[in-house]
């Protein structure tokens, strides 16, 4: 029956997906291009520069709300590390190379969906009683919309999103498995760190990933570098495969299944919307949250974080293990990055558990706290409490039962949901929305 079950859901979530989730994002992304005048593009140097601005500003805007930057770190959080190491990576172990380029085209398009819904979720929260504020698509949503039932089922798919199952077992799956560690003394010392994490809310959570982030980016960038520059005479043949893969899907080889270019499609757009957090919601959530005025400037902070996770985090670890050749061995997706490094850098299978730790840790608790705020939405009284009874037993369960694959099924599956009816909410909102970063506050 739990087979069945999944089956059924794989079917719905890949029907939903290559049929609805990936035109859309196409077709909305294209408009949205269109209407900002490529704003993600011709003004990425000024959004670049203003990144770097706000790393030199000490002072708080105001008394409420929290620094752009935390904001910013505690929404890449969710986005950069294990979705860029081990979710990226499954989209080429199951669609192939080619799943790569449509990845980058999900990016590209979805910079301008992702900064659209951040805008809008600035642009209509609310004060809070913590000295901050509350936003993101249940809130804009009520301006969509007279229908008091849309922002509650968002909040509801961003509870179940919140407790990222998928990325839960994969950290204390490679620990045990790497390490040689009790399961269940994992499972419970994960689980605490979040708690502890979280009880600040985003806040916290900035403080974390703000320091985390940046280190992950350093090493695995600067190791990744040195990799690609010491292989650059094979990186032509490399981007040839990625371009030919994406236009005729890919023939089986080694443990490889072959895929269709449908399938290339869909796995490379469904793996950038979930490891970049493209149209799901949880970004404008966490950002709602900054002392920054201008929705325009903290919205284009979410341009700069999906380049940064996507052209630069998940695309050098995606050609690392097609230099490799490790793609189509059927390798365990948390091992992947590891063996393809461990050639040039032999330490890094010893230290690759601490590694996953740190970067699923920022992962989980990013979107731990967005499940937090849905479920105040739905409840502000007992809201806080019902997630915590419904999260810490799903953690506890799912580590133990069912797949990785049945578990990013679930995610996958309630990723397109949300994505449908933010993508909606955009659209019928999009006349609200400033593309210019010299809008008045």
């Amino acid at each position: 029956m739990f087979e069945s079950f999944f089956e059924k859901l794989c079917f719905l979530d890949s029907y939903m997906w290559d049929f609805i989730g990936v035109p859309a994002i196409l077709l909305v992304g294209l408009f949205l291009s269109l209407k900002a005048g490529w704003f993600q593009v011709i003004d990425f140097g000024k959004i670049s520069r203003l990144f770097f601005s706000f790393l030199t500003e000490k002072e708080p805007h105001n008394k409420r709300g929290i620094h752009p930057l935390k904001a910013f770190f505690a929404s890449l959080g969710g986005c950069i590390g294990m979705g860029n190491i081990v979710v990226v990576c499954t989209a080429v172990q199951v669609g192939g190379p080619g799943a790569v380029f449509w990845m980058w085209i999900a990016a590209l398009l979805g910079m301008i969906v992702k900064y659209s819904e951040v805008y809008l979720g600035i642009k209509f929260r609310v004060k809070n009683q913590d000295d901050s504020y509350d936003g993101g698509p249940m809130y804009y949503l009520q301006k969509a919309t007279s229908n008091p039932w849309i922002p509650r089922v968002v909040c509801v798919l961003l509870c179940i999103y919140g407790a990222d199952m998928y990325m839960f077992r994969v950290v204390t799956d490679t620990m045990t498995e790497m390490w040689g560690l009790d399961p269940l003394v994992v499972v419970f010392l994960l689980l605490a760190a979040v708690m502890y994490a979280t009880r600040r809310g985003v806040e916290g959570v900035g403080t974390v990933t703000s320091i985390i982030i940046p280190v992950f980016l350093t090493v695995f960038t600067g190791l990744s570098t040195y990799i690609l520059i010491k292989n650059i005479s094979s990186l032509p043949l490399v981007f040839k495969l990625i371009l030919r893969s994406a236009f005729t899907g890919h023939a089986a080889l080694g443990a490889f299944a072959g895929s269709s270019l449908l399938l290339t499609m869909s796995q490379g757009m469904k793996r950038a919307c979930y490891s970049g957090d493209i149209g799901i919601g949880y970004a404008a959530v966490i950002n709602s949250e900054t002392d920054e005025a201008s929705a325009a400037k903290q919205a284009a902070l979410s341009i700069f974080g999906t380049f940064v996770d996507t052209f630069v985090v998940s695309t050098m670890s995606v050609l690392l293990i097609l230099l490799s050749g490790l793609w189509n061995q059927g390798i365990h997706e948390g091992k992947i990055i590891a063996l393809a490094i461990e050639e040039h850098a032999s330490f890094i299978t010893v230290l690759w558990p601490f590694f996953i730790f740190l970067l699923g840790y920022s992962n989980i608790i990013s979107i731990f706290s967005v499940g937090e705020k849905a479920a105040q939405f739905l409840s502000p009284r007992h809201g806080k409490k019902w997630y915590l009874a419904y999260a810490i037993p799903i953690f506890l369960l799912f580590s133990f039962i069912g797949t990785k694959q049945q578990l990013l099924t679930i995610m996958s599956m309630t990723g397109i949901l949300l994505l449908l009816i933010n993508l909606w909410g955009i659209l019928k909102l999009y006349k609200h929305i400033s593309f210019s970063l010299d809008e008045k506050s």
